[in-house]
C-alpha cells in the first residue's frame, strides 16, 4: 500500500470519528434537554433543587447547585443591606456608575450615630470625594447635563429607556465638539427630545419647553443642528403615539381611544394631516371621539392636557369629522 493511499485512510477514518463524536455530543444535548421516558420538555424546579419533566412528572436530575446568594431577605431594605453586588453600569451618570459615593447617613457600619468630630470629617470627605469624581471640564459639563435630562424626563414622566437614550445622545454630541457656542440646557433638552422621537413616547415642543431651561425657538435649532450633524435617524412623529396618553389624562375609555386612533387613521387616508401638528390633530382626534361615544369632556379640558389652543382643537376636529364616514358631519 502506497503512502498516499495510507494518508487517505488515515484521513477518512479520523473524519469518521469525528462525526460519530460531533453525532453522539448532540445526541447528549437532545437527551438532556427532553425526558427520557416520554420525550417532553424539562424544567427546573429551583425551589426544591431538582430538574423535572414538565408532562409526566419524572425527576431527572436532584440536588443541581443553586447559583443564587447564601443570604434570605425578605423585604428590600434587608436585601439592599445584605447584598454585595452595586447597581449595573448606566450612561445616565457621568463616570457610568462605577465611582465610590459617601452615603448621607451620619452612622457607623453597626448604625451607631457619628459624634460631632466623625460627622464633620466625613462632611469633608463627602466634598473632596464629590470633587474628585469631576476630572476635567468635559466630565464636569457632562455631569450637569446628565442632571438636567434626568430631572427633565422624570417631570415629563418619560420611562428609563428614553434617559439613557438622550443621555447616549448627549456623549455623542460632547465628543464630536457640538457644544461650543451652545448651552448645556439646550443640548439636554433636545437630546431628550430626540430620545422621545425615536423611543415612540413622543411629547411636544411646548412641554418641553415648560421643563427646560430654554426657550422654544432655541430647542428648535438645537434639535435640528444636533440631529443633522450626528445623523440621527427620527421619523416624523405619529399622531396615534399621542393619544394614549392624552386619553389617559383625560380619564376616558378604551372605546374612545379606538375611536380617536380610527379618526386618525381616515385622516392618513385622505391626506388632511399633511402639513399640520401631530400634538393638534391627536388633541383633536381624542376631542371628536369623546364626542362621538358621548363622553363629557371640553375643549378647555383637552386643551389644558394637549397644551393646545382650543382654537386649534376646533378647527381640526372638524376637519377630522368630515373626512370620516360616521362623524357628525358626513
Amino acid at each position: 500500500m502506497s503512502d498516499t493511499t495510507i494518508r487517505e485512510y488515515v484521513s477518512t477514518n479520523r473524519q469518521q470519528t469525528t462525526d460519530e463524536q460531533t453525532e453522539e455530543r448532540t445526541n447528549e444535548t437532545e437527551r438532556e434537554e427532553t425526558c427520557p421516558e416520554c420525550g417532553g420538555d424539562l424544567v427546573a424546579d429551583e425551589e426544591h433543587g431538582e430538574t423535572v419533566c414538565a408532562d409526566c412528572g419524572l425527576v431527572v436530575e436532584e440536588d443541581s447547585v443553586d447559583r443564587g446568594p447564601e443570604w434570605r431577605a425578605f423585604n428590600s431594605s434587608e436585601r439592599d443591606s445584605k447584598s454585595r453586588v452595586g447597581a449595573p453600569t448606566t450612561h445616565m451618570m457621568h463616570d457610568k456608575g462605577l465611582s465610590t459615593n459617601i452615603g448621607w447617613q451620619n452612622k457607623d457600619a453597626y448604625g451607631k450615630s457619628l459624634s460631632a468630630r466623625q460627622r464633620e470629617q466625613m462632611q469633608r470627605l463627602r466634598t473632596w470625594n464629590e470633587r474628585f469624581r469631576t476630572r476635567d471640564s468635559k466630565e464636569r459639563n457632562l455631569k450637569q447635563a446628565l442632571g438636567e435630562i434626568d430631572r427633565m424626563a422624570s417631570a415629563l414622566g418619560l420611562p428609563e429607556n428614553v434617559r439613557e437614550t438622550a443621555s447616549v445622545i448627549y456623549r455623542r454630541a460632547l465628543s464630536d465638539d457640538l457644544l461650543p457656542g451652545r448651552s448645556i440646557e439646550g443640548v439636554a433638552t433636545a437630546s431628550l427630545y430626540a430620545a422621545a422621537r425615536q423611543a415612540g413616547t413622543p411629547r411636544s415642543l411646548d412641554e418641553l419647553e415648560r421643563v427646560s431651561r430654554v426657550d422654544k425657538m432655541e430647542l428648535t435649532r438645537t434639535y435640528r443642528y444636533v440631529v443633522r450633524e450626528l445623523k440621527l435617524e427620527i421619523e416624523p412623529a405619529d399622531p396615534e403615539q399621542y393619544v394614549p396618553r392624552f386619553a389617559s389624562d383625560l380619564d376616558l375609555s378604551d372605546e374612545a381611544e379606538r375611536e380617536a386612533r380610527r379618526l386618525l387613521r381616515n385622516a392618513k387616508e385622505s391626506g388632511i394631516h399633511s402639513g399640520k401638528s401631530p400634538v393638534g390633530l391627536a388633541a383633536a382626534a381624542v376631542y371628536a371621539a369623546a364626542l362621538l361615544t358621548n363622553e363629557k369632556v371640553t375643549q378647555s379640558q383637552v386643551s389644558d392636557v394637549a397644551s393646545i389652543s382650543e382654537v386649534t382643537i376646533r378647527n381640526r376636529y372638524k376637519e377630522l369629522l368630515e373626512a370620516d364616514d360616521r362623524g357628525i358631519f358626513a
